[in-house]
């Protein structure tokens, strides 16, 4: 796992950096430095949006996504332990448990993230993933600008996501596929745009209970692809 350690040390050294950059800024620059995360982040987000190839499983994962999200309250899960760690690290910054969403959907659903993670398991070279690290390091000077120590935080379930992802391709990298991947990548646009809209500040949208849809476009790709009908 080589270049999931790699992206992961990026991760850490950038946010190091955007948060020794962040005692530095004005409230006025903070301002711009979170429209630039957001408008950055609309762009990234319909960039990996329109790859989607399978718009209906791409709306049935959204919506039942959705709905388990906020049957179990998810959102109220996150925060709850967003303000757990920010206590534990005497954290001030108020958008916190956003900053740890935002940064973990950017560094984690894209499909750089999966394809990476599947070559390194299947012995196909770290490459991908060592280009992965440079970008989201430069990435985590911003964000980290921004949202502050949350930011860094994001290497440690970055470390656990890829490296599970990894260690699947490993033993079971036959069952994956190149659609699953391009939708999995789609639905993390679709909520990326919307944690964009929450950065601007347009409208609150509830995008933490919309995770559970990265796990069920996964499961509803696969059925169309393995059970006839």
């Amino acid at each position: 796992m080589i270049g999931t350690l790699v992206n992961a040390s990026t991760v850490i050294v950038g946010g190091i950096i955007g948060l020794l950059l962040k005692q530095h800024i004005s409230n006025r620059v903070s301002t711009v430095f979170f429209q630039a995360i957001g408008l950055f982040t609309i762009v990234l987000g319909l960039k990996m949006a329109l790859q989607s190839e399978h718009v209906i499983v791409l709306i049935l994962s959204l919506i039942v996504g959705a709905f388990v999200g906020e049957s179990i309250h998810l959102d109220q899960q996150v925060e709850r332990f967003g303000t757990y760690v920010k206590k534990h690290f005497k954290a001030r910054n108020e958008k916190f448990t956003e900053g740890l969403v935002t940064s973990f959907l950017l560094f984690c659903t894209g499909s750089m993230t999966i394809i990476g993670s599947i070559q390194e398991g299947l012995g196909q070279g770290h490459e991908l993933l060592f280009t992965k690290a440079i970008m989201d390091g430069f990435s985590a000077i911003l964000l980290a600008a921004g949202f502050g120590i949350s930011v860094p935080l994001v290497a440690i379930p970055l470390l656990i996501f890829q490296g599970s992802i990894t260690l699947l391709a490993y033993f079971f990298g036959a069952h994956f596929s190149i659609p699953i991947i391009t939708e999995l990548t789609a639905t993390g646009g679709v909520l990326l745009i919307g944690l964009a809209i929450n950065i601007l500040d347009i409208k609150k949208l509830k995008v933490t209970n919309m995770l559970p849809s990265l796990i069920f476009v996964c499961i509803f790709m696969w059925i169309e692809i393995h059970v006839p009908f």
